[in-house]
């Protein structure tokens, strides 16, 4: 399953588009207000085809500054290899179908919009047979035939280019929303490249990673920073300020993570941000939890406003001594950066003395944009943590 949020409003609301393994996306709207609990309610429903499953979903509204009468799009693939273009109607529960077309031979892991033209896309698959790359001014998708191909969707019967330049499936693609023109793809060949759409010939940056790259996300303010879920390796904060702003093939590690014992498949960074305390009061709790069993419980985290029992602090530093991760665990020891997963009953505390996790929108001028909240999910054990990360 893939859960990815819409960063503008739709009437109003936050809609949540979920991939499933059903073939279905789903699209959920954000309801409650302060004094009552925030639910997740039915908005759009769409099939995409039979006996498959929906395998990802991309917003085209991920650039900042969207216009106001930019399209409301989705891009998602399948296992069957086939890409669906979708339209949101706001005014009403609905999801039309614009295009469908077969792109791959195999799964196709991923698909993504080009947030700066949105009528490209871009997908993916792996096992490739050699292929020929032109220019790229669409999406982009990824699959199991090995291949990178971009997709202008208003002509999608054939891809504006072909690229076998990974070694093995690619299994992420994302868009700069910052830059024009960069485009960040990351494959079980254990390479992030960066590439610049408008010469899609070569990637101007090769950044090895030592894991299979299984998601890709840049930072939402911050335009040089790219977050990669590395599969056995943990996951990784990449600073490639030279690449993108010099297009230069150099890339650092500003901070790193291994999981013990586990596959890191999900990574994402959070939207808010943190601001100073009007006046003390009360922290909130965030936390390390078990999702994979049917069992679990809203009770097994601990609710935010608790008092905060005694904590711990524990720091990872790069090879270049740039960032560190910070992750307090309360009433647990800890010398280093790893989550206690003794039980289902685990809980951090974000804690830093002063200061609150606020919307960046309504506290643009006291937001501090070094401290970043990112989240992370890993295979074998289950459990989504909640990282907080100090740039320097």
């Amino acid at each position: 399953m893939v859960q990815t949020w819409c960063h503008v409003p739709v009437a109003d609301r936050a809609l949540l588009g979920v991939a499933d393994a059903g073939g279905f996306i789903e699209l959920f709207q954000l309801v409650g207000a302060k004094e009552s609990p925030f639910t997740l309610e039915p908005f759009a429903r769409f099939a995409l085809d039979k006996q498959c499953l929906a395998l990802s979903l991309d917003w085209s509204t991920g650039r900042a500054g969207r216009a106001s009468d930019q399209s409301l799009d989705i891009i998602s693939s399948n296992s069957k290899g086939q890409l669906h273009l979708l339209k949101v109607d706001a005014a009403g529960p609905g999801l039309q179908c614009v295009a469908t077309w077969q792109a791959h031979h195999f799964e196709a892991w991923i698909a993504a919009f080009n947030y700066w033209q949105t009528e490209v896309v871009y997908s993916a698959a792996t096992c490739c047979d050699g292929a020929t790359v032109s220019r790229c001014f669409s999406f982009h998708t990824g699959g199991d035939d090995g291949l990178l191909k971009g997709w202008d969707t208003r002509a999608p019967a054939t891809p504006v280019f072909t690229s076998n330049r990974h070694s093995m499936g690619v299994c992420s693609i994302q868009s700069n929303p910052h830059q024009e023109g960069i485009l960040a793809t990351g494959s079980y060949d254990e390479h992030v490249l960066l590439w610049d759409t408008r010469n899609m010939v070569k990637p101007f940056a090769d950044v090895p990673v030592q894991g299979g790259v299984w998601r890709l996300r840049w930072h939402p303010l911050h335009g040089h920073l790219l977050l990669a879920a590395c599969m056995h390796r943990g996951f990784r904060v990449l600073n490639c300020r030279q690449a993108v702003e010099e297009k230069q093939d150099m890339c650092t590690v500003s901070a790193s993570h291994k999981l013990p014992n586990s596959l890191v498949y999900g990574a994402d960074w959070s939207w808010l941000t943190f601001c100073p305390l009007p006046q003390p009061q009360q922290l909130s709790h965030v936390g390390s939890f078990s999702c994979g069993e049917a069992g679990a419980r809203t009770e097994d985290v601990e609710a935010a406003g608790q008092p905060p029992g005694p904590s711990s602090r524990s720091c990872l530093t790069d090879d270049m001594g740039e960032g560190w991760l910070k992750l307090q665990i309360a009433n647990k020891t800890r010398t280093s950066l790893q989550p206690s997963m003794e039980g289902r009953k685990v809980s951090s505390l974000l804690h830093t003395p002063g200061i609150m996790i606020c919307d960046r929108d309504l506290h643009v001028e006291t937001a501090n944009t070094n401290i970043n909240l990112l989240a992370t999910c890993s295979f074998y054990d289950h459990v989504l943590h909640l990282w907080k990360w100090e740039s320097s």
